[in-house]
């Protein structure tokens, strides 16, 4: 499979947003609530798709494993687009 300039089309189902809103949240609770840096744990996980850079406490680690990490990663962009001012 090769490459193509022409721009691709991805389309991702928004049903889990409010979902994925509040397990984010969740996480970020626990990471920090453990002494972690919340945020450089939820980037790890989302880039690496290792688990283990979320703790078990809380069930945060098999809360955030319920999604796909491209379904995080398009909620995290739209939450920060919307912060900036775009409406979407």
């Amino acid at each position: 499979m090769g490459f193509t300039d022409e721009t691709v089309r991805f389309k991702l189902d928004n049903s889990n947003k409010q979902a994925i809103d509040e397990t984010l949240t969740m996480v970020y609770h626990s990471l920090n609530e453990k002494g972690y840096n919340a945020i450089n744990q939820i980037v790890g996980y989302v880039l690496s798709g290792d688990p283990a850079y979320i703790p078990r406490y809380n069930d945060a680690r098999n809360q955030i494993r319920q999604y796909e990490r491209d379904e995080i990663v398009e909620e995290l962009v739209r939450y920060y687009l919307k912060g900036n001012g775009i409406d979407l």
